[in-house]
């Protein structure tokens, strides 16, 4: 069962089944791929923070020597008589680390953080190209949101225009052809319009 790890806290055994914080409540998210235990090479890792304190717990990191990544989307905030424009964590209560398994300790004592994802009892890794996806989309100006996890459509990679090389499904919205970037460890995924003349099937 892909779950947050703990030090110190007994885990569960199971089926291929993701438990996410909302899991942990009782709240199903469905049947995932099964998540590919961590190896002894530095991976991306989902870390569960607390709420708000995702930009906390990067600049702590960042500050430990870990390589953390917080994606965000720009939102406006009214502040007193005028707005605002704040960047806000695309997935609230996640941000991500690059670490050796074995320096797990490195992050889970970092104030703010709750929990590792973890699968079978281990710190469950993000494949390279999922985060690579996503620092390539929130270095655009495309406008994109967090969508839920869609599983269904065609597996495309997008070969030409900002985001050439990025692969994800291509969804319809509307009139308008979207292309959805996952995180299935977590649960989470960002859509952004596409033409869907630039993608090819990957």
């Amino acid at each position: 069962m892909a779950q947050p790890l703990l030090e110190g806290r007994a885990m569960q055994s199971s089926a291929d089944v993701f438990a996410s914080p909302a899991g942990l409540d009782g709240v199903g998210l469905g049947r995932l791929p099964a998540v590919q235990p961590a190896t002894g090479l530095d991976a991306w890792f989902a870390v569960w923070t607390r709420s708000r304190h995702e930009t906390a717990v990067q600049q702590q990191l960042a500050g430990r020597g870990v390589e953390a990544f917080l994606p965000t989307m720009t939102r406006w905030s009214r502040w007193k008589d005028r707005r605002k424009r704040v960047e806000w964590p695309l997935f609230p209560g996640y941000c991500f680390a690059r670490i050796h398994p074995a320096a797990a300790r490195a992050v889970l004592t970092c104030p703010g953080v709750v929990m590792l994802v973890s699968f079978e009892g281990r710190p469950a890794p993000i494949p390279d190209a999922e985060i690579e996806s996503l620092r390539t989309l929130t270095e655009t100006e495309l406008r994109y949101d967090p969508c839920p996890l869609i599983r269904e459509g065609a597996l495309v990679e997008v070969v030409s225009g900002p985001l050439r090389g990025v692969v994800g499904r291509l969804v319809r919205k509307g009139a308008h052809a979207r292309l959805v970037l996952s995180l299935a460890l977590i649960g989470q995924a960002v859509s952004v319009e596409v033409d869907a003349a630039d993608v090819r099937p990957y």
